[in-house]
């Protein structure tokens, strides 16, 4: 039966609306109020300052310092986690034996907590006992300091590309099985090589999924925390911090509550603003061709 009353959807969708609204609406409202406010160690009281707390973040250095990091792992991200997982998805996609086994193999990552991997990593930088400066001792070279100022945000990039190359990887992969084998069959009958095949039917085929694959690496890296707050600590000198790493520690380090809402603001605008205009770029580009 065909329900022509509106008051049915309403229905279904007020559960939804409901939890949006408590746990997504009212928290972005408190945090742009939050954001106007000198608000310390989380007091009772707040004074409202208006803009005041936006007008410092254009002074800060290490804000300046975290918005370059974020942009390095975004960049970073979109190369190497995309661009690996779509590599590893077609190779993959020819293999006739062990295709479960690999599968499960490039997968397992993204199920380990991104804390045991960032701990994980964390001991591998080890000057002392770490695992690279004993591979560099059995080698016969000296060992060298990883964690420094100049290379710690690419210590924190490797762990989170390694942890969700196996997300994209499945997603690539699922879209390449939903190509239609006619379109492979006919090509072999030309005489169409391999590499000709991925170039001029397994990428463009796969274009939606990749404008997807990259509007969400560009938003999971905004999320970042949990790595960098494990491998580095945002150190040293702040040269590892991102912008979630950032406002936890204004928040929770400095108690200036207020100034790591405004952070969490500029977070919010920047991430929409950056995915937003992907999509729009990316999607144009399909409508071209």
């Amino acid at each position: 039966m065909v329900l022509k009353s509106k008051k049915y959807p309403l229905l279904f969708l007020l559960p939804a609306l409901v939890f949006i609204g408590i746990f997504l609406i009212l928290p972005l409202c408190k945090t742009i109020y939050y954001s106007l406010t000198a608000w310390y160690n989380f007091a009772p009281t707040k004074k409202f300052i208006g803009l005041q707390n936006y007008m410092n973040l254009l002074h800060d250095d290490v804000l300046k310092i975290a918005m370059r990091n974020t942009g390095i792992l975004i960049i970073f991200a979109l190369i190497f986690q995309v661009g690996i997982a779509t590599l590893l998805a077609i190779c993959v996609d020819s293999v006739h034996h062990g295709f479960k086994f690999f599968r499960t193999v490039y997968f397992f990552p993204v199920v380990i907590s991104a804390t045991a991997i960032g701990l994980m990593f964390s001991l591998i930088y080890k000057y002392n006992y770490g695992l690279l400066n004993n591979i560099l001792i059995t080698m016969g070279y000296e060992k060298k300091v990883w964690l420094t100022a100049k290379s710690a945000i690419y210590c924190v990039a490797v762990p989170t590309v390694w942890q969700h190359v196996g997300f994209y990887f499945i997603v690539v992969l699922t879209g390449i099985a939903n190509i239609p084998e006619d379109i492979y069959e006919s090509a072999r009958l030309d005489g169409i090589t391999p590499v000709k095949r991925v170039l001029y039917i397994t990428l463009p085929m796969l274009k939606p999924i990749l404008i997807s694959n990259v509007v969400l690496v560009v938003s999971q890296s905004f999320r970042v925390f949990d790595m960098v707050y494990v491998v580095t600590g945002g150190g040293p000198r702040h040269e590892s911090e991102l912008l979630s790493s950032y406002m936890y520690s204004k928040a929770f380090s400095d108690y200036n509550t207020g100034y790591a809402s405004a952070i969490a603001i500029v977070m919010i605008v920047m991430g929409i603003t950056l995915t937003g205009v992907l999509r729009f770029l990316m999607n144009k580009m399909q409508g071209d061709d």
